[in-house]
């Protein structure tokens, strides 16, 4: 007799991002796909995680994170955002986003409810709704504005909607929502019982003087959402896993119930190294221009290829359109492009649940947080495309 097991998620496989940088490895291609730094974190924080591991920091942290961290982030929070949340009773130290991403959507809801999502989006939504008995309801945004189209929202809103979760800066298009966006978010869940999970991962990767509208700076908003970001990403630590939730109390008594029992904690000395780390103001700071100059580099080599593109406003990801090179999917000109020209990158179809090739075709998402050299060994290559 074969063991069988019933799968919760019968649709899901390998995600793409593991395909991709498996598929990048095996061809020696340029990896432009999955969105980490090719280069290091600050040596300074190197060493604050060493001190703190010599010092014996080195066992379980509180449940919640421990509570120098969680100052800090208050702290910072009030100045970018003028919005002070308790440490205590309100901030959450999770291991990565993803797991606060979890942890939340866990929270809030049952069997039944309704969650919409814009997509593309973060890959993690749909598999988190549906193995907590919800049912994603997807909002497609279009090339090449992929601008959300409220009056779409309020007709998706049905009686069982639980949650609605946005992302801005938004992963994978690079898109920014406006002041008016969140404007008329709040007009849209106001005098309702909807949640909202704001996921603000790359909350200080904004271009062009555009301003980060945090779900914080609006507290109707604030008041119903779960506000979650990540240091991995702004301390190009990714590998580190740590992000953190900003939640009302009632909220964050729940998001607890579930984060105790998916990780409890996050490495101790990680979290006392970044609580030190955050001193300097200058250190996510300067990450607006820092990530701007990266952008500006990528778009500049790529100007003598054939792909098009609208730049990219925030996050460190940059959609290109290949429609003058080639009619083929995106899913297929992926894997083409890495195996013949030696570029990995990842096709935007995969962050739909359900799209056509008349919807939306022809468009990849490359990531730009390298080093000049790999963007430079990248678009070395790409200039080899011809029509085809």
């Amino acid at each position: 007799m074969t063991l069988q097991i019933p799968s919760k998620l019968p649709q899901i496989g390998t995600t793409i991002f593991t395909v991709m940088s498996a598929l990048a490895a095996e061809h020696q291609a340029v990896n432009l796909s999955q969105g980490f730094p090719d280069f290091p974190c600050s040596p300074e924080l190197v060493d604050l995680v060493s001190f703190y591991m010599k010092k014996g920091m080195n066992q379980y942290a509180p449940m919640a994170g421990v509570q120098i961290l969680r100052q800090k982030i208050s702290e910072k929070t009030e100045k970018l955002y003028q919005y002070l949340p308790n440490p205590d009773t309100e901030i959450t130290v999770t291991s990565g986003a993803t797991e606060a991403l979890f942890a939340a959507i866990a929270a809030v809801v049952q069997q039944g409810d309704e969650v919409i999502i814009f997509e593309p989006a973060y890959d993690s939504y749909v598999p988190a709704i549906e193995l907590n008995g919800g049912k994603a309801i997807p909002i497609a945004l279009s090339y090449p504005s992929y601008r959300i189209d409220w009056q779409v929202v309020r007709q998706k809103i049905t009686t069982r909607t639980k949650l609605i979760i946005v992302n801005t800066p938004h992963n994978p298009t690079g898109r920014v929502l406006s002041e008016n966006d969140l404007h008329e978010l709040q007009n849209i869940v106001e005098n309702t019982n909807i949640f909202l999970i704001a996921d603000e991962v790359y909350e200080h990767m904004v271009f062009d003087k555009k301003i980060h509208q945090s779900f914080l700076l609006r507290p109707k908003l604030a008041k119903r959402s779960f506000v979650i970001s990540s240091f991995g990403k702004t301390f190009h630590t990714t590998g580190w896993k740590v992000g953190y939730c900003i939640a009302p109390e009632f909220l964050t008594k729940e998001f607890r119930k579930i984060h105790q029992y998916l990780t409890f904690s996050t490495a101790t000395p990680l979290q006392y190294a970044i609580a030190d780390y955050l001193i300097d103001e200058i250190h996510y700071l300067d990450l607006p221009d820092f990530y701007e100059s990266k952008r500006n580099k990528f778009l500049e080599l790529i100007k003598d290829t054939p792909f098009k593109y609208i730049p990219s406003e925030g996050t460190y990801f940059q959609l290109l359109d290949y429609s003058a090179i080639s009619t083929e999917k995106d899913t297929d000109f992926a894997i083409r492009l890495t195996k013949e020209f030696g570029v990995a990158a990842i096709p935007i179809s995969v962050f739909y649940s359900n799209i056509s090739t008349s919807e939306q075709s022809n468009i990849l998402r490359f990531c730009f947080a390298k080093t000049d050299e790999t963007l430079e060994k990248a678009v070395k290559n790409l200039t080899k495309l011809k029509n085809t």
